[in-house]
């Protein structure tokens, strides 16, 4: 069994999906932080991709999946929360390059653009990557070094 935790969250736009990964999650043996929602009853995006990065940020969890209806919204909670290198991802490759070039610890998907299949093909794609260093470590920096005053 995997030693990874997974933080996941969701919006009621999400939560199917959300559901969908964390369940492939499982059964790839990582440990996986469901921080909700559980239903279709609206909810607001913010609080599930904060609750996501301060997952991961405060170390409950080395990685973090959110999902909204679009992906942007929950990823701009997410980001909100220092420590926190979140992308919306539509596919493998975006997956994969947000960890390879961008060091992502969160990825967002949005259930209304991207199907079940293409969406645990971009978590795989994501996992399986590795940050690239290199060039990449010099601007990955510039983005920790940002302040809201920037």
């Amino acid at each position: 069994m995997s030693s990874i935790t997974i933080a996941v969250g969701a919006d009621h736009a999400g939560f199917g999906l959300k559901d969908v990964i964390a369940a492939h999650l499982r059964e790839q043996g990582f440990e996986v932080l469901d921080l909700g929602t559980h239903s279709g009853e609206s909810v607001d995006y913010p609080d599930f991709g904060a609750a996501v990065g301060r997952a991961v940020a405060g170390g409950d969890a080395e990685l973090g999946v959110a999902v909204c209806g679009s992906g942007i919204g929950i990823c701009m909670a997410a980001d909100k929360i220092p420590g926190v290198r979140a992308g919306t991802v539509h596919d493998e490759t975006s997956a994969r390059l947000a960890r390879e070039h961008n060091d992502a610890n969160v990825i967002c998907l949005g259930q209304r653009l991207v199907g079940e299949t293409v969406a645990l093909a971009a978590v795989g794609a994501w996992l399986a990557a590795s940050f690239e260093g290199g060039r990449h470590a010099r601007r990955t920096a510039k983005l920790d070094d940002l302040t809201p005053t920037d």
